[in-house]
């Protein structure tokens, strides 16, 4: 969980190491099929040990508590943190989902070729059916690592095909769900100061825009990108004009501002345009400030400093030189390492696994459809 030795903090190992076992369990996982025994077995188990340390994220909560003598005390109770209390069990139940859908196909009316077999010749284990090859080469080219899905010449049946629209629509529903949650940490995630200090000093014309041919959405995130940082460059020459310079004052400026301030103005279009174009790419990539968070990812407070601070506080009474150093020293590892929101570490990776498992799944249905359809065609 330290990292190795290689200075990297606990939020981030784990994160790493969430994004890696999903990398590890459904990377070679390209099918409409159950997960194998083993692997499904050590998803589970290396799950449930990386959320393990969201047993111990805790706030703290008055609740009422009646003695034996019938005297009613308020006490301070601990459960876990508000955010993790609320999207923690939600994901769990989300991936659980996922798993039963793909359990759900154990007994199918299609089968996979691999690429290197697509001989109308070659067959299944266990099946003299023929292979019917999707006829369109482009989507071939597409997904060219994937398995080639496969139907009898009949196609599928009607119950076979209601079976399989019905597990879209809810990897789809699970998709959009995980989707919201992952935006949702991102949201609250702190903007780290080398993103901050990245920003142009010219802004993105937004007028630009409207002149743009976006043809591909690798175009749509590096539009994203200057959209973003010109909408943070005007907040951010907006808050200069007030008597709070700093940063990480910008909420409270925001409900304080002068709406007809041209910065605010700016600030609210690029914002709007970055909204438009999300949602005309919906599976739009993480965007250069979602990823810098992600890895310099900081609490929200100060509280962990003051915290580490008092513990040395009584014993450095007398400044001198080797208590200073070490008060500075344990500022800085404070800084680096208790300041890192492991909680929003855990459930942003925990969603962006299930949306990207989600979104697989609902490829992986379109395109037997797909290749049912055009089997029908065909006929």
């Amino acid at each position: 969980m330290s990292g190795s030795g290689k200075g990297v903090c606990t939020a981030v190992t784990i994160s790493n190491a969430i994004t890696n076992l999903y990398a590890s369990v459904f990377g070679q996982h390209q099918r409409l099929e159950p997960l194998h025994p083993e692997k499904k077995l050590m998803w589970k188990r290396e799950m449930n040990c990386l959320l393990s340390v969201c047993d111990y994220i805790v706030e703290f909560s008055p609740t009422l508590q009646t003695l034996k003598d019938g005297t009613t005390l308020e006490v301070m109770t601990s459960r876990p943190r508000s955010d993790i209390y609320i999207n923690l069990p939600a994901l769990r139940k989300l991936d659980a989902m996922l798993l039963d859908i793909l359990d759900s196909f154990q007994v199918t009316e299609f089968w996979y070729a691999e690429q290197g077999s697509m001989s109308g010749n070659s067959t299944r284990s266990g099946s003299f059916r023929r292979i019917v090859v999707q006829p369109q080469p482009q989507r071939k080219e597409e997904k060219w690592w994937l398995p080639v899905p496969c139907v009898s010449p009949d196609g599928l049946s009607e119950k076979s095909k209601k079976h399989l629209q019905q597990k879209r629509d809810c990897a789809y529903q699970i998709h959009k769900a995980a989707m919201a949650i992952n935006s949702a940490i991102l949201a609250e995630m702190q903007i780290p100061e080398s993103y901050m200090a990245s920003l142009p000093k010219k802004n993105f014309h937004l007028i630009i825009f409207l002149t743009l041919n976006i043809s591909s959405e690798h175009e749509a995130l590096e539009l994203a990108d200057k959209v973003e940082a010109s909408m943070y460059t005007w907040r951010r020459k907006m808050c200069m004009t007030h008597s709070k310079s700093s940063w990480d004052m910008v909420k409270d400026l925001m409900s304080d501002v002068d709406r007809t301030d041209k910065n605010h103005v700016l600030a609210e279009r690029a914002e709007t345009l970055l909204f438009c174009l999300k949602q005309r790419y919906p599976e739009l990539s993480q965007t250069t400030l979602d990823t810098s968070k992600i890895q310099y990812n900081k609490a929200s407070s100060q509280s962990k400093l003051q915290a580490n601070r008092s513990t040395y506080t009584g014993f450095c009474r007398n400044e001198s030189n080797v208590c200073h150093m070490l008060k500075q020293r344990i500022d800085e590892l404070t800084l680096y390492y208790c300041l890192q929101d492991v909680g929003q570490a855990v459930l942003e990776s925990y969603s962006r696994v299930l949306e990207s498992l989600a979104f697989n799944i609902v490829a992986w249905i379109e395109d037997v459809l797909f290749v049912d359809k055009t089997t029908k065609n065909q006929e």
